[in-house]
């Protein structure tokens, strides 16, 4: 088994050769969406909601993740909602025990696209303006930690703009309205990627919410698979894909959109059949259990599930999603134990 000692990579190389595909010295431990627990805001004095929105205490809740947990990567976006309060939506930012939420269920209220604008200052509004100066700030504070950004897709985005329920229904009998959308939203995607890029963000993380809880392996590929290879070639930095629940009936497609990593959800069952399905396309991120294993669990509950996943061929082990802030810290410091003590191949 590896040790400390034998490690030669830092965090920054040995996370960012994860997602490509690389060798590494071991396998990485982190995760692409949030780990923020209520004691590591204890810890570091930097507490929901401030910290969805203050870029001091944003920056400081996220280095918990290296300081704290250990993990090769640090992600300062912690809910899903910072694009569309900037476009409009009002949000609830919760506390410590709650993560934020949109207030409407409906969206914005506006359907036809022609009668919606983009704010031409979008990346100077208060919340991704926010993001992009810790995104600074964790850049100058951790040059060989991997820093890693995170944009909604437009899939979300319309989840948010249109609602739940009007997105899924267009994306059966007002298709080309649909598409319409997801053009115009795009945009909004790409370019707040491309500008965390620019305040030095290492990879982005592109959560696009078209789960199989929700919609058909063919639905992601009507609407999707072209948007994504689209976003691989003009972002200009290493994607993750972040899709929650089963998605291992649209994996194949997946796989072909260029993306460099899939941070995938236990949900898809048996991390093997996942990476035998996707093949040596793509990384792969994740996907121990949260509600079960990580919030309720022990250390060695972790460490086991851990394990498997790394025996499987998952290439960053960490959370399948953003976990409740009430998991413990000792739960996620197995993961980072379990990678230490994997002997890679």
């Amino acid at each position: 088994m590896s040790c400390e000692a034998d490690e030669w990579m830092s965090p920054r190389k040995r996370f960012l050769s994860a997602v490509l595909g690389g060798r590494v010295d071991r396998p990485a431990a982190g995760s692409a969406t949030s780990v923020a627990t209520v004691e590591q805001m204890e810890q570091t004095g930097c507490f929901f909601p401030e910290a969805h929105y203050i870029p001091e205490k944003i920056a400081g809740l996220a280095s918990a993740a290296y300081e704290i947990i250990g993990f090769d990567c640090i992600m300062p976006y912690f809910s899903v909602w910072l694009e569309a309060a900037a476009l409009g939506c009002l949000v609830n930012w919760g506390d410590k025990y709650r993560m934020a939420d949109g207030v409407s269920r409906e969206g914005l209220g506006v359907t036809d696209p022609s009668q919606f604008r983009v704010p031409e200052d979008f990346l100077y509004k208060p919340t991704t303006s926010a993001l992009l100066e810790a995104i600074e700030i964790l850049r100058g504070r951790y040059p060989n930690v991997a820093i890693v950004g995170k944009t909604m897709g437009p899939w979300t985005l319309c989840l948010h703009i249109l609602g739940v329920k009007r997105t899924l229904i267009w994306s059966k009998i007002r298709r080309e309205l649909l598409k319409e959308w997801i053009k115009l939203l795009k945009e909004v995607s790409i370019e707040f990627a491309k500008a965390q890029v620019k305040a030095g963000a290492d990879a982005i993380c592109w959560p696009d919410h078209a789960t199989g809880d929700l919609v058909s392996a063919e639905t992601y590929r009507e609407f999707l698979l072209e948007v994504h290879r689209e976003a691989v070639r003009r972002v200009g930095a290493p994607l993750i894909l972040h899709i929650c629940g089963d998605t291992v009936d649209r994996l194949p497609y997946i796989r072909e959109t260029g993306f460099d990593c899939f941070h995938f959800d236990s949900k898809c069952g048996d991390p093997l059949k996942v990476r035998v399905i996707a093949g040596d396309k793509i990384s792969l991120m994740g996907n121990i259990n949260n509600p079960k294993t990580l919030l309720y669990g022990k250390p060695e509950d972790v460490m086991m599930e851990a394990k498997h996943a790394l025996e499987a061929g998952v290439n960053i082990v960490g959370p399948e999603c953003a976990i409740p802030t009430r998991v413990a810290n000792e739960n996620l410091k197995a993961i980072v134990k379990a990678a230490k003590q994997f002997k890679t191949r």
